[in-house]
């Protein structure tokens, strides 16, 4: 009786994420605006400082384990196109908020900001769209428009091809 329900809330719990990619259509609209939250963890930046980059809006949470395996792909893209104007930005979907979130983004040494989802954006009211599994990942380009997104791991080839376009695109 105890390993049914045991099993019950994992699969429950497990509902919210992927694991396989799921590409979402992106709405072309200017959202950095939208990155004005609290940040937690060692890396800080404020939405103003994105203007002029392109930046990949991940949501994910600590309880998520696609959300935890995609980590090292995202430090990676990072470390890669950061110089190039690239940024990464975590979007932590956790209730419990900076409590779990900050001890998560110090312990993995995030080399990228992780922002505090407000109840807005856990209900579905994100500025992106519905954020329907997490990790869900949004690219927007230089101007701020989303131009690309995924919900379930995408993988770091599948990112990394979006970004270098986004890159080179002169729009």
């Amino acid at each position: 009786m105890l390993r049914a329900l045991l099993t019950a809330v994992l699969m429950l719990s497990l509902a919210g994420c992927k694991s396989t990619p799921e590409a979402v259509e992106a709405p072309g609209d200017g959202f950095l605006g939208a990155l004005v939250l609290p940040a937690v963890g060692p890396q800080r930046m404020a939405a103003r400082e994105l203007s002029g980059r392109v930046v990949l809006v991940n949501f994910l949470a600590t309880w998520c384990f696609p959300c935890v395996a995609e980590l090292p792909s995202l430090e990676a893209l990072q470390r890669d196109y950061g110089p190039q104007g690239f940024q990464v930005v975590g979007v932590g979907m956790d209730l419990e908020g900076e409590k779990v979130l900050a001890p998560f983004a110090d312990h993995y040494e995030l080399r990228f900001p992780v922002l505090i989802a407000d109840e807005h954006i856990r209900s579905g009211q994100s500025p992106f769209g519905m954020i329907g599994a997490l990790p869900t990942s949004v690219i927007l380009d230089r101007q701020g428009r989303a131009v690309a997104a995924w919900q379930g791991v995408a993988g770091h080839e599948v990112m990394a091809r979006a970004i270098e376009k986004t890159l080179r695109s002169k729009d």
